[in-house]
């Protein structure tokens, strides 16, 4: 179905892209800590502004990847081997930080006041700034997305629109129940070491196979 606007293996990609998000990150923890801190309305401020700076760096993203596809299709191959270096990195990464955390004590009685008690202001400002200071998310977007766009297909732009959509819709709802989720979620996380560190160490995994994935692709 989805082939026929130049997406390839649609539900693989849904399936990582929902591991992904749910992988703790910067940006979901801060609109975790706003809406803990402040209430719904501010952590949906925060949780719009990462939309909108997915958006940002995705449609950068996108725009560069359509070009090199259309005219440049020798820099694909640079662009596929420094995407599968870094998905690998990325992967190996989140295997190093899950044996870390397996080897850290489990603290039972952490409460409340880890989150903190200073309330945010700007939540949406600050929230844009960090999903935008990170340039590595836009070399993160180029090495996931172009994995599952046919590069022959002569719109990319709208392959790389439906990918970016159904990220965008996962995030949502993953944001969301973080946000109603609150306090309680970040401490029920974090009391159960060894579900995080499973999470986390099978997107790990997820990564490299990626990597590899991308490294062995061809432009036919």
């Amino acid at each position: 179905m989805f082939e026929s606007v130049g997406v390839l293996d649609y539900w693989t990609y849904l399936l990582a892209v929902i591991g992904i998000v749910l992988v703790p990150g910067p940006n979901s923890i801060f609109v975790l800590t706003t809406a803990a801190q402040s209430g719904v309305v501010k952590g949906y401020q925060a949780a719009c502004a990462v939309f909108l700076g997915d958006a940002i760096l995705m449609m950068v993203s996108a725009l560069g990847v359509a070009s090199l596809l259309k005219t440049l299709p020798m820099l694909f191959l640079i662009v596929k081997g420094f995407g599968a270096l870094y998905l690998c990195y990325l992967g190996f990464t989140l295997l190093r930080g899950a044996w870390l955390k397996s080897k850290q004590p489990v603290d039972k009685n952490i409460g409340i006041e880890v989150v903190g008690k200073t309330r945010i202001k700007n939540p949406f400002k600050k929230a844009l700034f960090l999903s935008l200071s990170n340039p590595k998310a836009i070399l993160f977007f180029v090495a996931f997305f172009i994995q599952f766009v046919d590069p022959n297909y002569v719109h990319p732009s709208l392959s790389f629109f439906i990918l970016g959509l159904t990220l965008e819709f996962i995030s949502f709802i993953y944001l969301t129940f973080l946000i109603f989720a609150g306090v309680s979620l970040a401490l029920w996380f974090h009391k159960r070491k060894r579900l995080e560190t499973l999470a986390t160490a099978s997107v790990g995994v997820l990564f490299v196979g990626f990597g590899i994935k991308l490294a062995t692709a061809s432009l036919n």
